[in-house]
């Protein structure tokens, strides 16, 4: 919980929000509070970003890895994920899961993430633990004990992991689905949790190369957000990360560009243990940096964000369709995807689905969203956006966005603004740009009782043919007629 007279003035700024939403008052009418911060870049290349808030006596600190599944090596699909579990373990001077300890045990809580561009590390302890965690984020960098046991044993939690998130839930493989089939060229096709094959196949030398290649100071960003002194802060990084050396070898980027979709794509997959038959569309869209990015965000929000939404509203309650409808806007660093996923009502086939799904996305290209539309969907994001920023852990992790997939740390104070300033026909543009039949994949997920029922009906259509190709006009057999 937030403490002090900042947190006081932020809870009311967020309530003020609602208030004027309720009030049909634009949100382009509020002033946003900024996030203050201090830049700096160590001799070994790793970037410092600092933001202090005295309104809680707890501080944030995160490691920001410029490095994802994107990054994974060809047929190693899921490296950049499995390295997010090995940097819990041992190290130089701390056992296994010693970050738990301290952390957990102060009364604080770490944990990480990693997706396609980048893998995140990050802690959130009482002030006077900061030394603690900087002395222990610097010992894992340089010192991380990358050996057999621990490799084989986070590899079968990564694949466990795969299990239970993928392939035991019904609609899984459709999620795996869309970030496979989304891209054909570029190194996003991998989705981020990679696959059992690849890791099997995976050697400890491919992992001690992955290690060395990615984990290093002129790949990091450190960022600290809370209750510091600034000048103490700079003691400590200079104690503890800036004698970490920067290794001689390059760094590698990705620069394969995924080539624009020039026709409609069509797969049909079928899944054990599907209740009802699901649809996705997906449709290749910018970068998370473009200008087009805010009004795609606020476009989700219309189509799919709560009850009111315009596919809940259409889909889920007048037509009876779907019994749910979502619409996501996947931005990322080099390329997004924006996906919507419909599970069916009881009873209905996919070509219904999606002819409501289409006609929806028509109604948003052929006319301008309302205002008041338009408002409450800006409103819903930036109060999401702000309720995020109350903690510091969410402050530090809107400035790690911005610093390192935006490419400018400043965006973290300026994009709201643009969001604000999304109009009707913004939306419109892009619904129009975007959403196309040529720029268009079409999931069909269906039960695996469908295959035997279309396997059945192929053959049949195919017994058909063949005897009609084989009688004559009269229906006799040809050569036969009298």
């Amino acid at each position: 919980m937030i403490q002090g007279k900042f947190a006081a003035r932020l809870t009311l700024a967020v309530l003020f929000l609602i208030s004027v939403a309720f009030n049909g008052t634009s949100v382009a009418q509020v002033s946003l509070p900024r996030i203050n911060f201090q830049e700096r870049t160590l001799p070994n290349g790793m970037r410092v970003l600092s933001a202090v808030d005295h309104s809680s006596p707890t501080v944030a600190i995160q490691v920001w890895y410029h490095v994802g599944s994107k990054d994974d090596p060809a047929g190693r699909s899921g490296f950049a994920h499995l390295f997010e579990h090995i940097m819990f373990k041992a190290t130089k001077n701390m056992k296994s899961e010693m970050m738990d300890r301290l952390t957990e045990d102060v009364g604080g809580f770490n944990n990480a993430f990693t997706n396609p561009d980048v893998t995140v590390y990050y802690e959130v302890v009482p002030s006077n633990y900061l030394e603690t965690l900087l002395w222990a984020e610097a010992d894992r960098l340089s010192g991380l004990t990358v050996d057999e046991p621990n490799f084989k044993f986070e590899r079968s939690i990564v694949e466990e992991e795969y299990r239970q998130s993928y392939l035991a839930p019904p609609y899984g493989m459709l999620e795996y689905l869309i970030e496979q089939q989304s891209f054909t060229r570029h190194p996003y096709k991998r989705p981020t949790i990679g696959s059992i094959e690849d890791l099997d196949a995976a050697s400890l030398e491919n992992v001690r190369a992955f290690h060395e290649t990615f984990y290093r100071p002129d790949n990091a960003t450190l960022i600290v957000a809370g209750d510091f002194d600034p000048k103490q802060l700079d003691v400590w990084v200079d104690k503890y990360l800036s004698p970490i050396p920067r290794p001689a070898i390059p760094l590698p980027r990705v620069t394969i560009k995924e080539p624009e979709r020039t026709a409609e794509r069509r797969i049909t997959h079928y899944a054990a243990n599907v209740p009802l038959p699901a649809i996705a569309l997906t449709y290749l869209a910018p970068p998370e940096k473009s200008a087009d990015a805010e009004p795609l965000r606020v476009a989700a929000t219309i189509l799919a964000q709560g009850e009111s939404s315009r596919l809940y509203r259409s889909l889920i309650y007048e037509q009876q369709v779907a019994q749910s409808a979502d619409a996501t806007p996947d931005l990322r660093e080099d390329a997004s995807v924006f996906y919507f996923d419909v599970v069916l009502a009881s009873g209905k086939k996919p070509e219904e689905g999606e002819r409501a799904l289409l006609a929806e996305i028509k109604k948003m290209q052929d006319a301008p969203v309302a205002i008041a539309e338009l408002d409450k969907a800006k409103n819903q994001l930036v109060t999401d956006e702000l309720r995020q920023r109350e903690t510091s852990n969410g402050k530090a992790l809107a400035l790690g966005s911005a610093a390192v997939l935006l490419g400018d740390p400043n965006r973290v104070n300026t994009d709201l603004g643009k969001l604000q300033k999304v109009t009707a026909a913004d939306v419109q543009r892009v619904m129009k740009k975007y959403f196309t039949d040529a720029n268009r994949l079409v999931i069909y997920y269906l039960p695996e009782a469908a295959k035997a029922k279309a396997t059945s009906k192929m053959i049949d259509n195919r017994n058909q043919e063949r005897t009609l190709t084989g009688l004559g006009t009269s229906g006799q057999k040809g050569g036969e007629a009298k």
